[in-house]
């Protein structure tokens, strides 16, 4: 037996051991909730639905709701099949032959349920988004992906399907999700409900109406458009202003410069070691003269012997775990981590930023360890004020970020940008500028960032970067990694930040320091030569910023990003949906970066209209065209017409 009731822009449908709910909840979508408990859960996580018009039709064996124009058919058996116009684009798939065999529950202790949902694959169906992870796959089918976040690993549970809709998987449990041939099955390993949105339209009316569900990036202020200069690690107040000094000498534009980890004198006293930092608003007032802005590291690890740490232990701002000692992360002692889900451990912990910081000049805030990066890995261990870590991982990052947003509004700091090494569904909202984490210096790291960095753009976060050269194993004496610095740092040029950061293997002395550095990382760390190629980059980017500040207002009002998939602009190109070494950079640049050892040709794949190589200003039209690029030199072109020519 079975129960329908209609109300506005919803379908409520209960049956034995499940109520289902349909919600019209933006134009040409709809939300799809079941709950295994029978009694509907309100919650909403980071979804911000709207009222939608629908139409509901109650048949005899089936339901339909249609929004625009998607429409969901519930049949009294359980399944669901959503269709664009007449065509099916998402259709459930029974694990069971009979007995409606649609959706699976298991209870667990607590209240809670592992939940899981399986539609029909279609061989002709592409998928693209979830955040970024190197994988080195541009175009997501038959893969199979964690839903957690970890170091290089961050799960936006979002895809774009080349049939023409997105699905939003509005849950922030630990999970997999298969992306197979045989079928595509979304899970969560503890949860209250299955919740998902499906939107139906082309990559930019998806991205627009991404941005309506969960909120649309800030414009990102001018200052943040160049070049930022950093490594691992700037060790005392003297070397990193003698850096910014040397580019004031060299003529060469420095937007941001950044003071990495361990310029503290405790993991959580959030503060400037006074012995080697000792005048820090004499440093940001010098910096600022310069032109130059100052961000800062912060971790969310906090040892026993900070100043902090007993009060945020006694008033319940840290971590908890189930099981065992509440240290989860172990660098240079074993530390706990604050609980960002917590309204009170935000305001505390930034009250010490703004005073330590913030007052102090310091500009922006680099938010490391945003997972957060816990060792074992076990989610379920943790004890959140949001709930149980596999409940609600992924909404770590999300509050981390609103951290910063909302002090920086009450500063009344309206163009704030934090840089952050993971996210969630809507964190663009806060200024998060997320970065890939920390990655190999190698050519296949470089091709696999191409590819993830694209897929992140599909996922409603537009602020995305990577560290220049990689983070891990750079010699920069060598002459591979002298190659790769160039080609990553032309790659940097086309990207929504151009941030040039590493580890670089250390050569000469020992540091005395608790946390030494590596190598210097500057333009003139690797060879006379990449120098001069460098400083082109450098002001090629600031030719480019007035169409990068441009781009970057469209990606704040309507979700587009400003580097993006082929398919973006050429959603009707099937050629597109297989170009992952080559996007559109705004509406005008096609890039197409050098991601292999020694190579000096590009293929490149140019869809309909008239085009110009940005090196020579030749033209050329539709079709595929093998481009030449040694290292001094790029693969771009600019469509005919277009203004930004004139900056190449």
């Amino acid at each position: 037996m079975y129960n329908t009731v209609i109300k506005n822009n919803q379908v409520i449908f209960s049956r034995q051991g499940e109520t289902v709910r349909l919600t019209a909840c933006y134009e040409n979508s709809i939300r799809f909730e079941s709950f295994p408990e029978g009694r509907v859960y309100e919650e909403n996580f980071t979804l911000m639905p709207q009222n939608a018009d629908a139409r509901i039709t109650d048949g005899k064996d089936f339901v339909t709701i249609k929004s625009g124009t998607l429409t969901a058919r519930l049949e009294k058996s359980g399944k669901i099949i959503f269709y664009s116009g007449e065509k099916v684009i998402l259709e459930e798939k029974p694990e069971l032959a009979f007995n409606g065999g649609y959706r699976h529950y298991e209870c667990k202790s607590g209240g809670v349920w592992s939940a899981r949902v399986t539609f029909k694959a279609n061989d002709r169906e592409r998928f693209y988004g979830l955040g970024h992870e190197p994988t080195g796959k541009f175009d997501l089918k038959g893969c199979s992906f964690d839903i957690r976040n970890v170091n290089t690993k961050c799960t936006v549970p979002f895809v774009y399907s080349s049939l023409g809709y997105g699905f939003l998987w509005n849950n922030p449990a630990i999970g997999n999700v298969e992306l197979s041939n045989n079928r595509t099955r979304w899970s969560a390993v503890t949860t209250r409900k299955i919740d998902y949105v499906v939107i139906d339209g082309n990559p930019k009316q998806t991205s627009r109406a991404l941005a309506d569900l969960t909120g649309h990036a800030p414009v990102m202020p001018y200052w943040a458009t160049g070049l930022w200069q950093s490594r691992l690690r700037y060790e005392t107040q003297a070397e990193l202003l003698s850096v910014a000094r040397r580019y004031k000498k060299e003529g060469i534009p420095l937007s941001v410069i950044v003071a990495d980890y361990f310029h503290w004198t405790e993991q959580g006293d959030y503060k400037f070691d006074p012995e080697y930092w000792p005048d820090v608003k004499a440093m940001t007032d010098e910096l600022h003269s310069m032109g130059t802005k100052l961000a800062v590291s912060m971790w969310p690890t906090i040892n026993g012997a900070s100043e902090n740490f007993n009060f945020m232990r006694d008033s319940n701002m840290l971590m908890r775990t189930a099981k065992g000692a509440d240290r989860v992360f172990s660098f240079y002692g074993w530390q706990c981590e604050i609980d960002v889900t917590n309204p009170a451990t935000r305001e505390y912990v930034w009250s010490k930023l703004k005073e330590n910081y913030l007052d102090k000049g310091v500009d922006a805030l680099w938010f490391d360890e945003a997972e957060p990066e816990i060792h074992p890995e076990d989610f379920d261990n943790l004890i959140w004020y949001r709930g149980r870590g596999d409940e609600v991982a992924l909404l770590y990052p999300y509050y981390y970020a609103k951290m910063a947003y909302d002090g920086f509004r009450k500063m009344g700091v309206e163009d704030s940008v934090t840089l952050i090494r993971c996210a969630y569904t809507g964190s663009q909202k806060f200024g998060a500028l997320v970065w890939s984490g920390d990655i190999f210096s190698t050519f296949e790291s470089l091709s696999e960032q191409v590819k993830a960095g694209l897929n992140m753009s599909v996922c409603g976060i537009p602020w995305w970067n990577t560290d220049i050269g990689g983070f891990y194993g750079a010699d920069t004496q060598s002459e591979e990694f002298r190659e790769l610095i160039v080609r990553w740092f032309q790659y940097g040029v086309f990207s929504p930040v151009m941030r040039l950061h590493g580890n670089r293997n250390r050569h000469g002395e020992k540091s005395e320091l608790k946390e030494p550095s590596g190598d210097p990382n500057e333009l003139w760390s690797f060879g006379e030569r990449n120098f001069e190629i460098l400083k082109d980059l450098v002001f090629l980017r600031e030719r480019l910023r007035p169409y990068i500040e441009k781009h970057m207002k469209i990606a704040s009002e309507n979700g587009c990003p400003v580097m993006r998939p082929m398919f973006f602009d050429y959603p009707d190109d099937e050629e597109c949906y297989a170009l992952g070494e080559q996007y559109m950079f705004g509406d005008d640049i096609l890039f197409a970066p050098i991601t292999q050892k020694g190579q000096t040709k590009k293929r490149v794949y140019l869809p309909e209209g008239e085009w110009i190589l940005t090196k020579n200003k030749k033209e050329y039209s539709t079709g595929y065209c093998e481009i030449s690029a040694e290292i001094d030199e790029f693969v771009a072109f600019v469509k005919k017409g277009a203004d930004v020519i004139k900056c190449f």
